[in-house]
């Protein structure tokens, strides 16, 4: 047996009628090339195992010299001396799925434990950002630094880069609670995360006011609307005086049941009557952002309630357009509300925080308001901490009576007398 050159290889050819045919190194035992009728020439490494015969292709001539070839299968066959069976190996290796396989089990599984809108999120980061990145690459091949990668490419949008890396790292540890991986191997770990800054704006006592004059024109006279005059359809508009449009009575409602309870908006749109009960004063959500919550209604929100009209076949306090449907969203009559009330920049999820100001500011403590926004965490309540005010301003009171009282009030009625400055010689 000749040893296998590029020039005993290149002139290895399959004989007519034949499948293939075999050149075998004579210093490397086991070590071969296969040449195919189609002029296919493939570098192989055999073996006896287990008292089987096994063979194992190392790659294509062309792409692999002899010589790296002849490396590769003496790693091969030195790893059989140690008991070790790369068939067996590779066809493991193999096994091993990729993070979009792993990602499509997640979402049909984990996914459809949570809630809408969350698996959609989910479904839109992995179809943008997370798929693009890595999700070719097996599980077992994704490191650190292709998460790290991923997460600076999304710089413009670095709340988004965040929860990225959070979903990778939710998959990833979903794979290992099945035994794909192991939580220790999260290559979303220890990956450093984009400051964001808090969307999170207070409405003040003139601005509720003006929202609720907002409301009430809304609901009577209509609100203005602006007309683009440059538009060719602008000439058969209403008159400027009499362009007002009335909003939706279930969507003013909707934007007064937000205003008095706290609640996030789809919590208050997806409500329905069953869960309502007036005389306690209780709206019971069984299934919430945050799991079963009751939503405490005040004598207010009590009122906004009993006013509402009920719609044979619709089982929602917040009727839709469609039959049996609640309202989709509140974007429209909120931008016309905000424009009426002068206001600017102001979300729907705004109220929701204003609320929990005001509970602040009164110094109903920071359990209570917790309690009322349905917060698992206090460290989610927390951030109210500074608005409340109330005991620090006490507290400087009490503090500096007790020091005036000891300086014998003597900042009090203080007499100041003009000093002269004396010039230098």
């Amino acid at each position: 047996m000749p040893r296998i050159s590029k020039s005993t290889v290149d002139g290895l050819v399959c004989p007519e009628g034949k499948d293939r045919i075999f050149l075998w190194d004579d210093s490397l035992a086991g070590f071969g090339c296969a040449a195919f009728p189609t002029g296919r020439k493939v570098y192989v490494a055999q073996y006896r195992q287990h008292g089987r015969s096994r063979r194992v292709n190392i790659g294509e001539h062309g792409r692999l010299t002899p010589d790296e070839a002849r490396s590769q299968a003496k790693v091969i066959l030195g790893a059989v001396e140690t008991g070790a069976d790369p068939i067996e190996e590779r066809r493991a290796a193999r096994a091993v799925r990729t993070f979009a396989q792993v990602a499509d089990d997640f979402l049909a599984q984990h996914g459809a434990k949570t809630k809408r809108r969350t698996k959609e999120a989910y479904e839109v980061l992995l179809r943008l950002h997370i798929l693009p990145a890595i999700g070719s690459m097996r599980v077992a091949d994704v490191r650190r630094v292709d998460v790290a990668q991923m997460h600076s490419a999304m710089k413009e949008a670095p709340g988004a880069a965040n929860r990225a890396v959070a979903l990778v790292s939710t998959v990833w540890n979903w794979a290992a609670r099945r035994d794909e991986t192991t939580f220790e191997a999260n290559p979303a770990r220890g990956i450093e995360r984009n400051r964001e800054q808090r969307m999170e704006r207070f409405l003040s006592s003139d601005e509720l006011a003006r929202i609720g004059d907002a409301l009430r024109l809304a609901e009577t006279e209509g609100l203005p609307y602006v007309v683009d005059e440059t538009k060719a359809k602008a000439k058969h508009a209403a008159k400027p005086e009499n362009r007002r449009v009335k909003l939706d009575p279930f969507a003013v409602a909707a934007l007064r049941l937000l205003l008095l309870t706290g609640a996030r908006l789809r919590e208050i749109l997806d409500a329905q009557w069953s869960q309502v009960d007036l005389e306690r004063g209780i709206l019971f959500l069984p299934d919430s952002k945050t799991g079963r919550k009751p939503i405490y209604l005040s004598a207010a929100a009590r009122t906004v309630l009993a006013g509402i009209p009920r719609i044979e076949g619709n089982p929602h306090v917040i009727a839709g357009a469609k039959d049996g449907a609640s309202r989709a969203d509140l974007k429209r009559p909120w931008e016309s509300v905000c424009r009426a009330a002068g206001l600017e920049g102001v979300r729907l999820h705004d109220l929701r925080h204003s609320f929990a100001s005001f509970g602040a500011g009164a110094s109903l403590g920071l359990p209570i308001i917790g309690k009322l926004l349905g917060h698992t965490q206090a460290a989610t309540t927390a951030r109210y901490a500074h608005l409340d005010a109330d005991p620090l301003r006490r507290a400087a009171d009490t503090i500096g009576a007790t020091i005036a009282a000891a300086m014998g009030d003597a900042t009090k009625g203080a007499t100041v007398t003009p000093m002269r400055r004396r010039k230098r010689p």
